[in-house]
């Protein structure tokens, strides 16, 4: 359980310091910092709580969450502006916390509900929608909507710790193996620039074209 808590607030801290980073970014004030700390470092499982019925909601229950959010917001705040390549430190932390949480997220969507399929989806869930509001809150483009692999390697390090808890793996063996898989997975995606085969077919009409198709065929 120590290991799980363990990753639990790594998990807290690295995304809140990805939206701090965020802020910086766009040249906010301490607020923003502190905002986009706490939104990114707890929105995930914030998310996951309220999908699995676990309410109050983690950091409700252990208020140390948002304390690690606050310090990593102030000590962002007051450091910021020594790195010169925020973004490619965004996104290395951001590999690195996606790889805890979807961990994290299974465990405890596994001891919620028995479920394997559950613990996958809430491993992907907790990892990635810290992430996605982050980016959304800053006007970012979506880690969703980019080319490289993101969700899948969530996705995978859940299945990675699932499928070692289903073995039978001790604790540490089974989170290592999915932390292992999902940084590897994301690390090798922002690193060599992986991704998923795209789909590939014309592309979308404009929907005045479609609009204007649909009246041209009632038409006859």
């Amino acid at each position: 359980m120590f290991l799980l808590m363990a990753l639990d607030y790594a998990g807290v801290g690295l995304f809140a310091a990805t939206g701090a980073l965020a802020a910086s970014r766009k040249q906010l004030d301490l607020i923003g910092f502190l905002f986009f700390a706490a939104v990114t470092g707890l929105g995930g499982g914030t998310v996951r709580d309220i999908v699995l019925g676990r309410t109050p909601v983690f950091w409700v229950i252990d208020p140390t969450y948002i304390v690690i959010c606050a310090i990593t917001g102030v000590f962002v705040y007051l450091t910021a502006h020594w790195v010169a390549w925020r973004y490619q430190l965004l996104i290395w932390l951001d590999a690195i916390g996606l790889s805890a949480y979807s961990v994290l997220g299974a465990a405890k969507g596994l001891a919620a509900t028995g479920s394997p399929t559950i613990a996958i989806v809430t491993g992907a869930l907790t990892a990635a929608f810290g992430g996605i509001l982050r980016d959304l809150l800053a006007n970012e483009p979506s880690v969703l909507l980019r080319p490289e692999i993101y969700i899948t390697a969530a996705i995978a390090g859940a299945a990675g710790f699932t499928a070692g808890h289903a073995l039978g793996l001790p604790l540490y063996v089974s989170s290592g193996l999915g932390a292992g898989i999902a940084f590897a997975l994301r690390g090798g995606a922002l690193h060599y620039g992986w991704i998923l085969p795209r789909y590939k077919s014309r592309p979308g009409r404009h929907p005045d074209d479609a609009i204007k198709a649909r009246k041209k065929k009632r038409a006859r």
